[in-house]
Order: C-alpha cells, then structure tokens, then sequence
C-alpha cells in the first residue's frame, strides 16, 4: 500500500520518531508523555467502573499502558500510511491498552460466578408498563430456557457476559481460556437459546 500525502504534524512525528540522533529521543519522550494523558483520559472515562480506592495504581496502570503503547506504536511505524493523524493512529494503540488494563482492574476484587438473584434484578431495568407483561414472560421463558439447555460453564459465560457485563479478557483470564474459546462457548449458548424461544412461541430475534 502506497503512503498518503501526510499533513505536516504527522510528517514531523514520522521524520523526528526514525531519526538516529536527539530528534527521536525527544520525540519518544513527547510522544509517551501525550500517551500517558491519553490513558489517564480514558481512566477518568471509566472512574465509575473503578473501584473508589487505590488511585495511585490506576495512575501505573496507565503508565504502564503507555509504556506498552509506546512500544508497540516504534514497532509498527513502517506500517503507519497516513490515513488518519498520526497522533489519531497513536493513540488508538494506548486506548487498547489502557482499556484492557482498567477492565481487569475493574474485576479484580469482583467474583465471576452463577448469580440466580441477577434475573430479579433485570426487572428494575423493565421497559414502559404497556410492554411490562411480555417483557416479564420473556425473561422468564429465557430463565427456563438458560436453566433447562445450558451447561453450567454455558450458564456461567452467558449470563457473565450479556448480563454482568464482564469484560471477555477478564472472563478468559479467570477460567483459564481464551478469548476464542469464550466466544464459541457464548456462541453455542446463544444458539441453544434461540432454539429453545423459539419452540416456546417467541420469535427468534427477541434473543439477538
């Protein structure tokens, strides 16, 4: 793929970051501090999801984000074409980072486990009271459904994912798995659901 016309900002980051001498080492150190407040930026995205204490961990975390991004970003400059900013390409690599990081240290004092309590509480989300009964139907129908088709891993990963909202990273690193392996597991759940909606009268899509 041929490199695009780069505008001038991102054509002096790409020239100073593959110079041999200090114009590269003052880009590296401009380009991780812009790094470091770019994770900082999506911890205070993400502050409600973070547990309340231990501020100066969140603070590594996204140096050590930026750390990693930086890494990654110096490996792959003879990839970088041009399409977006190159500070718009950059900081894509520390969102991931950071994003991954934060996600984990979210969880990491929250159990992943069966919670039958969970479907009582979806009735709090329950839509206007015109819709009310047939929504309250179909939760329970999918609660025979989940309790009636699925494996107990399939339950764990199924109502972990779509109901707990577990991130698939932590999930796959609390079961010793992978993120393939969550996904197929979570597949095959859906799949049996839907079959199992369907026999009992409601359309497949209510599932999706």
């Amino acid at each position: 793929m041929d490199t695009l016309a780069l505008d001038t900002e991102s054509a002096s980051w790409l020239r100073d970051l593959q110079d041999e001498g200090g114009a590269r080492d003052d880009a590296i150190a401009r380009l991780h501090a812009m790094l470091v407040r770019v994770a900082r930026g999506e911890a205070v995205r993400r502050r409600t999801t973070l547990p309340a204490r231990a501020a100066e961990e969140v603070d590594d975390l996204c140096v050590q984000a930026a750390n990693d991004a930086l890494m990654a970003i110096l490996s792959k400059l003879v990839t970088y074409r041009g399409a977006a900013r190159f500070t718009t390409w950059a900081c894509k690599f520390v969102i991931l980072e950071a994003s991954a990081r934060l996600r984990r240290h979210a969880w990491r004092e929250r159990k992943v486990e069966l919670d039958d309590t969970i479907w009582d509480r979806l009735s709090d989300q329950a839509p206007p009271v015109l819709k009310r009964l047939e929504d309250d139907q179909l939760i329970g129908a999918l609660h025979r459904a989940v309790d009636a088709h699925l494996t107990e891993r399939q339950r764990l990963i199924f109502q972990s994912v779509t109901m707990d909202d577990v991130p698939i990273d932590v999930l796959a690193e609390r079961l010793g798995s992978t993120r393939g392996a969550i996904y197929k597991t979570l597949h095959d759940a859906r799949a049996k659901l839907r079959r199992a909606l369907t026999d009992a009268g409601y359309a497949e899509q209510r599932n999706d």
